[in-house]
C-alpha cells in the first residue's frame, strides 16, 4: 500500500471511528447540540424556507431583507382573541431580557389572515407590543407558501364573513442568518426561558 493511499484510508477509518463515538456517547457533531430541548421530525432541515411577503408599510419583502439577525418567527392574527396576543407579548419580553444582556433579536409577526390584516393592522398591532416587532402579511398566496415552508398549520372556521376566527399553529420559530431555522417555542415556555435559549444559540453561531 502506497503512503498516499495509507493516508486515505486512515483517514476514512479515523472518521468512521469518530462517528461510532459520537453514537456510543450521545455527543453530537451540531454547535447547537447543547442549546436544544427537541427534537424536530426530519430535522431542522425540513422547517423553514424562501418567503415573500408585504411588510407594515406596504413594501414587499423577502426572507433575506427581513432575517438579517437572530429572528423569532410566529404565525397568528391581529382579530386573535387570546392567544396571539399573550404569544407574542412573551415574544416581545423576551426580546426585551435580550436587549439587556446585549443581543439583537428581531421579533415577526407573520399574518395568517391577509383579509383583515392590513400593513397598517399590522403596523398598529407590533408598535403596541414592541417598538422592534416587525408584522408581516401578503396574499393568500404568499402566506400560504410561507406558512407551508415552516410547516404551520391554519384554518378559517366557518361563520360570520367579518368576525370570523381562524384556527392555527403556535409555535414561535428561531432563525438565524446564514444558518436558517434551528430551533422553536412552544407556548409553555416562559420569556426568561427563551431569552436563555436564544443567548445559547446566538453565542454557539458565534463560536462557529
Amino acid at each position: 500500500m502506497t503512503m498516499k493511499r495509507w493516508l486515505a484510508t486512515g483517514i476514512v477509518v479515523a472518521a468512521a471511528a469518530l462517528g461510532l463515538w459520537a453514537v456510543a456517547t450521545g455527543r453530537s457533531t451540531d454547535r447547537f447540540a447543547s442549546c436544544r430541548t427537541s427534537k424536530v421530525a426530519g430535522g431542522s432541515g425540513a422547517i423553514g424556507g424562501p418567503f415573500t411577503l408585504v411588510d407594515e408599510t406596504g413594501r414587499t419583502v423577502t426572507d433575506t431583507d427581513v432575517i438579517t439577525r437572530p429572528t423569532l418567527l410566529y404565525f397568528g392574527y391581529t382579530f386573535c382573541p387570546d392567544v396571539c396576543p399573550l404569544d407574542n407579548a412573551r415574544n416581545a419580553d423576551a426580546v426585551t431580557e435580550l436587549d439587556k444582556r446585549g443581543y439583537d433579536v428581531l421579533p415577526v409577526f407573520i399574518s395568517i389572515d391577509p383579509a383583515r390584516d392590513t400593513p397598517e393592522v399590522m403596523a398598529e398591532f407590533t408598535d403596541y407590543l414592541h417598538p422592534k416587532m416587525l408584522g408581516l402579511t401578503g396574499s393568500e398566496e404568499q402566506v400560504k407558501a410561507a406558512s407551508t415552508a415552516y410547516r404551520t398549520y391554519f384554518k378559517k372556521q366557518e361563520g360570520d364573513p367579518e368576525y370570523y376566527l381562524v384556527d392555527h399553529s403556535t409555535f414561535t420559530y428561531l432563525v438565524l442568518p446564514d444558518v436558517g431555522f434551528v430551533d422553536f417555542f412552544a407556548r409553555d415556555v416562559t420569556a426568561n426561558d427563551m431569552a436563555d435559549r436564544v443567548a445559547c444559540f446566538i453565542k454557539a453561531d458565534k463560536g462557529r
